[in-house]
């Protein structure tokens, strides 16, 4: 692989400085339909522009500056609402402007206020329906001074200029209303922004809204971390659930992180465009021989991220089990087939071990970094998993031979990967990364001298360069492919936690050791969330609290937008911090997977919710299949209350959850659980 894949030109010192992902102190709110994409900025620093508004097409990958709201000379100042007033200017500042999430009747809503001397302005900011590329921005202009006032409401640029005039009394307020929209133009696409005599109805929205899953909590935190990452994956991703990595950062597709986000919007309840993404991701990501796309493209063998395969074929499963839609399955036999036989191919085996092996590691460094062939935790764990998966949909569709070759095969990963005298990828009492086909875990990495790497990165500075501990480790504990209750998972996190403010403080956990970190040392929102997850499973919630804690105070925490990573990075050759997506997909998994349980199969459905301390009761409602599940979860410190009830049903209480056959009507659940 050329290191120069790495590397992007795009310079955030030259032009002005809302080219800057990362000012300080920036909030990114994320609104769209699948049409239309567009992030309200909130910037509380002076810095850039303290409310803006960048409108981009949501197949069309790029850079921050190539928003198609964004000016090349004054970024996004023309995007603002201004207002003339006699020989008066006012407009929204760093220190004035205020900015959160609303919503009207279900619709998501971005609300803006600022103040300018006598002039109060509320901006809303929301998509009337999800099925044309419009965004629509309400302005409200109330005169709180004791004189009429003459003034003109501005936006765009000289050469776009719209103005409206109004005398407004005292007291009263001045409704207006701004319509964006995409259209094409010689291939291209262009934003238009015109006036409209009144408001949109938004029925299409609320209907869309409404149909998704909900979820509240007594924690006004968790209301705010759900809320916003439900509210956020519907708004970026493209008709077919075309998705950037990372939004103005990589501007490219991973099967990875598409299939988490899949898994994600099934358990929102999207099973429309949830299943239009995994179409394309068969059709147009995975080979016939079974290969999958990393950073839009596929690899040589020594390169290859076998854990996709597994993802991916998880993704899928989950998608049947939601749905119960198994005609998918065959649509797609043949690849699925493929992906599930593509990492057992004899250039990935390990001939001592069974354990696949390669010189890519899960977080993509490569033998330029100093990744050795090797034995990955990672392709171990998904791809045994997958081959579960595949096994599991192959009954469903008569094709038992295949079912029972993939579970032997699955089985054989998992007993190496946790047996193997010699190979098995636990070292010292917990989990390991990596070993090398001697047997040897691989502890530390060494840039190749010929590697062409900037000298600012830790890897190329001073050594050692230490590979451990590293997140992904936890993944076996979140997925329960071990118990989570085992010495194994608690000596796992407890030497995983040493991520935890490597030399930062404020909190959060990075990916991997940064001593070996090519471009980020700082710490990884969706990383830290992996933690939460196993945490949560192991029963170890005060490590599971401090993930939560740190996502609701940090830098993004307000729009629940979060950058890639968050601390310094030297732009270029390393790109700027993104908003990625994948962490919303781990906080929706955490919150319906995890915390409330809701687990549906093939054959029945399982409610396993718990409460972390500090929390009494929580409410939701989901979309399964063609029926709705409502949950309702209590602490009691009643022991006669303590048990389930189901549609009027009294069910014994077990830890372990309730276990029930698979709606054939809509669910009323509640959970009476113990006090702690």
């Amino acid at each position: 692989m050329d290191v120069k894949e790495h590397f992007y030109a795009d310079d955030p010192q030259r032009g002005p400085a809302d080219v800057k992902t990362a000012l300080t102190g920036v909030e990114y709110f994320f609104i769209g339909n699948g049409y239309i994409q567009a992030a309200v900025q909130w910037d509380q620093s002076g810095e850039g522009t303290a409310l803006g508004l960048l409108v981009m097409h949501p197949c069309r990958f790029g850079p921050k500056r190539a928003a198609l709201t964004f000016d090349h000379d004054v970024g996004l100042r023309t995007t603002m609402i201004r207002l003339h007033s006699g020989s008066e200017f006012h407009e929204p500042s760093a220190e004035s402007v205020e900015c959160r999430w609303t919503d009207d009747d279900g619709v998501p809503v971005v609300l803006a206020t600022w103040q300018s001397g006598a002039f109060h302005v509320e901006e809303r900011f929301f998509c009337p329906d999800r099925t044309s590329p419009m965004l629509i921005r309400e302005v409200t202009v109330r005169n709180a001074g004791s004189a009429s006032a003459d003034i003109v409401v501005v936006t765009g640029s000289e050469a776009d200029r719209l103005e409206r005039s109004a005398s407004v009394a005292p007291g009263e307020t001045l409704r207006l209303v701004l319509k964006y929209r995409l259209s094409e133009q010689d291939d291209k696409p262009i934003a238009s922004v015109a006036w409209l005599d009144e408001r949109p109805v938004l029925d299409g929205a609320r209907v869309y809204w409404a149909g998704l899953a909900t979820c509240a909590f007594d924690t006004p935190s968790l209301n705010h971390l759900f809320a916003t990452a439900r509210w956020a994956i519907p708004s970026v991703l493209g008709p077919n659930g075309e998705m950037d990595g990372s939004i103005w950062q990589y501007n490219l597709e991973w099967v990875r992180d598409q299939a988490a986000v899949v898994s994600a919007l099934i358990m929102l309840g999207d099973f429309e465009r949830s299943k239009a993404m995994l179409h394309r991701l068969m059709t147009e990501f995975v080979t016939d021989a079974g290969d999958t796309v990393d950073s839009g493209r596929c690899r040589p063998p020594e390169e290859v991220e076998l854990d996709q395969n597994g993802q991916l074929i998880l993704a899928v499963k989950t998608y049947v089990d939601w749905t119960g839609d198994v005609q998918f399955v065959r649509e797609h036999w043949k690849k699925i087939t493929a992906l599930a036989e593509f990492p057992l191919r004899p250039e990935f085996r390990h001939s001592e071990s069974g354990l696949l092996r390669n010189c890519r590691e899960y977080w993509e460094r490569h033998a330029v970094f100093g990744i050795e062939d090797g034995m990955e935790l990672c392709y171990q764990l998904f791809v045994s998993m997958g081959l579960s998966a595949a096994a599991h949909l192959a009954r469903l569709i008569g094709e038992a031979r295949q079912a029972e070759g993939w579970d032997v095969e699955a089985g054989r990963l998992k007993h190496a990967m946790l047996e193997d005298k010699r190979f098995r990828l636990v070292e010292n009492g917990h989990f390991t990364k990596r070993r090398r086909v001697d047997g040897t875990v691989q502890e530390q990495v060494q840039v190749q001298a010929d590697a062409g790497l900037p000298d600012w990165m830790p890897v190329t500075g001073p050594g050692p360069h230490y590979l451990n501990p590293d997140t992904c480790v936890v993944l076996p504990i979140a997925l329960e492919f071990i118990d989570p209750t085992s010495e194994l998972a608690a000596r796992t996190l407890t030497d995983v936690d040493r991520l935890w403010n490597q030399n930062w403080e404020g909190g959060g956990y990075s990916r991997y050791n940064i001593t070996s970190e090519p471009d980020s040392p700082g710490p990884w929102p969706f990383a830290s969330v992996f933690v939460a997850r196993a945490s949560l499973e192991a029963g170890q919630y005060e490590r599971t609290w401090k993930v939560l804690d740190w996502l609701s105070s940090t830098t993004g925490s307000k729009s629940g937008s979060w950058f890639e990573f968050i601390g310094p990075c030297k732009q270029p050759p390393a790109p700027q911090a993104g908003i990625i997506i994948w962490a919303w997909a781990e906080i929706v998994c955490f919150f319906v997977h995890h915390l409330l349980g809701v687990r549906p199969a093939d054959d029945g459905l399982l409610v396993r919710p718990r409460l972390l301390p500090g929390m009494n009761d929580a409410t939701a409602s989901f979309r399964m299949g063609e029926h709705r599940l409502r949950l309702s979860v209590r602490r009691t410190d009643d022991e006669n209350e303590i048990g389930f009830t189901v549609n009027g049903e009294r069910h014994p209480y077990s830890k372990s959850g309730l276990r029930l056959p698979r709606p054939t009507r809509d669910l009323d659940v509640d959970a009476f659980v113990p006090a702690q």
